[in-house]
């Protein structure tokens, strides 16, 4: 059976002993003995599996490219407001732009 990275991290330890028992391999020698992380190693290394975790990005480039281009416009109307020495306003502006930086870094991770 062919097994990815995710399909290993969520199996049991009991699981991927068993797995570890049908694979010849010095990489998986003395898998009883193991813990999760380290049969997950073995296992990937017998079986040649890539370790890397692939991240999905949540948001596409336009979307990115629009938020950049409103926080680059929020913050003129920041320098704006600071001159006119309008607090109500500046309060939203710094609101609005803190908001859309944390869209942007959630969507990073």
């Amino acid at each position: 059976m062919e097994y990815s990275y995710q399909d290993l991290k969520h199996k049991t330890v009991a699981e991927l002993r068993d797995i570890a028992s049908g694979i010849e391999h010095e990489a998986v020698q003395g898998y009883t003995q193991m813990n999760k992380d380290h049969l997950i190693k073995a296992i990937c290394t017998a079986l040649n599996i890539d370790m890397h975790e692939h991240h999905v990005a949540m948001l596409d480039q336009k979307t990115k490219t629009r938020i950049k281009q409103r926080i680059r416009a929020l913050k003129k109307e920041r320098d704006e407001a600071i001159a006119e020495h309008d607090y109500d306003r500046l309060k939203r502006v710094r609101k609005q732009i803190k908001t859309l930086k944390k869209k942007l870094r959630r969507a990073m991770v």
